[in-house]
């Protein structure tokens, strides 16, 4: 679920599905910038590196072939948006940079190595962003009490018998109310 649908990649390729392309604004932007801030920018230069890299992304997405791995178009956002940061810095390496070279060079070594411990965190920060956005989008389908019951239940863990005191039902109620028989 916190993955980025085939479907939507296949509509963001059809000119005929504008929407497609402001899904992927909703789900990602905000993101790209929690990711850059990473990069001590500038508001100013994190937006246009956003925008860059989402001009990229326009340009490109009809040669993206999703290879079937999880995290796929994770991976080739995370190429993009190196790849511009790494751009942005050789550009400003003439003036001051507020990290220094040395420690640059490592963010964009680490984020290029997928198993790096910053490539770990920026996929847990995907997943976790991802699953927050698309929530929120289906939570208005559903009534309060079933999803303060999916939400306790399953998204935060919580046993069963817990979440059904906390909303004043019955163990059996609240199976019901988040649909097991």
């Amino acid at each position: 679920m916190a993955e980025t649908s085939l479907s939507l990649l296949d509509r963001l390729r059809d000119p005929e599905q504008p929407a497609a392309w402001q899904q992927l604004l909703d789900i990602y932007t905000r993101l790209m910038h929690n990711w850059l801030r990473k990069a001590n920018l500038q508001q100013s230069d994190s937006d246009d590196l956003v925008q860059e890299v989402l001009a990229v992304v326009v340009r490109k997405v009809p040669e993206f072939r999703h290879d079937g791995q999880t995290g796929s178009f994770r991976a080739w956002l995370r190429a993009i948006t190196t790849n511009r940061l790494r751009d942005f810095w050789r550009a400003r390496a003439s003036g001051t940079a507020q990290a220094g070279p040395d420690e640059l060079a490592r963010m964009l070594t680490e984020l290029e190595d997928p198993h790096s411990g910053l490539s770990r965190l920026w996929d847990e920060e995907h997943d976790r962003y991802v699953l927050d956005r698309l929530m929120e989008r289906i939570e208005p389908e559903f009534k309060a009490t079933t999803w303060a019951a999916f939400r306790g239940h399953v998204i935060e863990g919580r046993p069963v018998d817990d979440v059904a005191r906390e909303l004043g039902v019955s163990p059996k109620e609240f199976m019901h109310a988040v649909g097991v028989p």
